[in-house]
């Protein structure tokens, strides 16, 4: 795994889970999810790019917000979706 310097690592905040039992589209449009991703701006919770919604991505590019974390137990591994990279 490749790690590096980011410029998006500026928009990185703390912040809280808006939805800490799970993606918040699947749970609302009754959908399931494979893994979750927990956006580093503003706290959502969306799934993954192996989920049939992708909404982390979705997420990301609507909003302008391009760093997750994984939001697994026992994970500790931030993604960049705008550079495709591990920051």
């Amino acid at each position: 795994m490749t790690v590096g310097y980011d410029p998006h690592l500026s928009l990185v905040r703390q912040v809280s889970p808006r939805t800490p039992d799970g993606c918040e589209e699947c749970l609302r449009l009754g959908m399931g999810w494979v893994h979750l991703r927990l956006c580093l701006t503003c706290g959502h919770v969306g799934c993954c790019d192996s989920s049939p919604g992708q909404h982390a991505r979705a997420h990301a590019a609507a909003v302008a917000h391009p760093i997750v974390r994984s939001f697994q137990p026992g994970e500790d591994w931030r993604w960049c979706y705008a550079h495709e990279a591990f920051v």
